[in-house]
């Protein structure tokens, strides 16, 4: 079942859990994520780096996810991530998403909503609600910042915006960590307070369990994990018999594999049998 990120999200705020959404890239990764989403009875968010759009790599992805979506009997939202720009955005919607995030959080608080503002008033005419990011997330190998997402921003942002998810700075990056992070819990929960929007956690590979459940209790929404599921797949491909010439024989052990992934993932953000 093809959903809206608006509707996807109002499952989740309605019974105080998180919706995960995971980077996919191929056929393979769509596959084992939305059969853990079966499994596991889970709305799930699966979502393209911007760069596949803009490198043509959506053309291909984006109708394998609405197939998946189709033929699921769970809630599924095509989501942009990180989107680049309005070509990034553009592209993503005439692929079929139902979620379109945008990404101008190096810019000024000011620009940031200028230019966030004109892509949700796009969006709008087709029915279609964004995410928005407040407090760069920077990398992982660079370190994690403690410059947190001001709560009065984070007010005068959603407000101007009209943005319907709020991606927040508070203790994560993306990457790998040098070493785990602590997260902001009551950043979150001030912010949740003051806006009433959904939030959104980037960064998600490598926060440890108990700061999750304390984020999804503090007003996360929706959580990303996209380099974990990464390293899980192509770890597991690289483990693969060198003998086997048969692509979709090689591909069962790392479909499996992304699906055991997404179903700890489900599990820790307390997603499981909400459907």
């Amino acid at each position: 079942m093809l959903y809206s990120l608006e509707r996807i999200l109002a499952l989740a705020e309605k019974d105080g859990y998180a919706v995960p959404a995971f980077n996919v890239y191929n056929v393979e990764t769509v596959m084992g994520v939305i059969q853990a989403a079966e499994e596991a009875r889970s709305p799930v968010i699966m979502q393209l780096y911007s760069r596949l759009c803009t490198s043509g790599f959506s053309d291909l992805v984006c109708p394998v996810v609405l197939e998946a979506a189709k033929r699921a009997t769970v809630p599924v939202c095509l989501h942009l991530d990180h989107g680049s720009g309005e070509d990034a955005v553009m592209i993503a919607l005439r692929n079929g998403a139902t979620g379109i995030m945008i990404d101008y959080s190096t810019l000024s608080l000011e620009e940031n909503i200028k230019g966030t503002k004109k892509v949700v008033e796009m969006c709008n005419l087709l029915g279609v609600q964004v995410e928005g990011e407040l407090g760069h997330i920077g990398k992982a190998a660079e370190g994690v910042s403690n410059q947190y997402t001001e709560v009065e921003d984070a007010v005068k942002y959603v407000k101007e915006t009209g943005v319907k998810a709020l991606a927040v700075q508070v203790g994560t990056a993306h990457g790998r960590y040098k070493q785990a992070p602590v997260l902001a819990i009551e950043r979150i929960k001030e912010i949740k307070e003051a806006t009433g929007v959904a939030l959104v956690l980037h960064g998600g590979s490598g926060v440890p369990d108990d700061q999750i459940r304390m984020a999804v209790k503090a007003g996360i929404r929706k959580m990303n994990f996209s380099t974990d599921l990464c390293y899980t797949f192509i770890e597991t491909v690289q483990k693969q018999d060198k003998n086997k010439i048969a692509i979709d024989l090689i591909m069962k052990e790392p479909i499996e594999e992304v699906k055991k992934f997404a179903l700890s993932k489900i599990d820790v953000l307390g997603s499981r049998n909400r459907i």
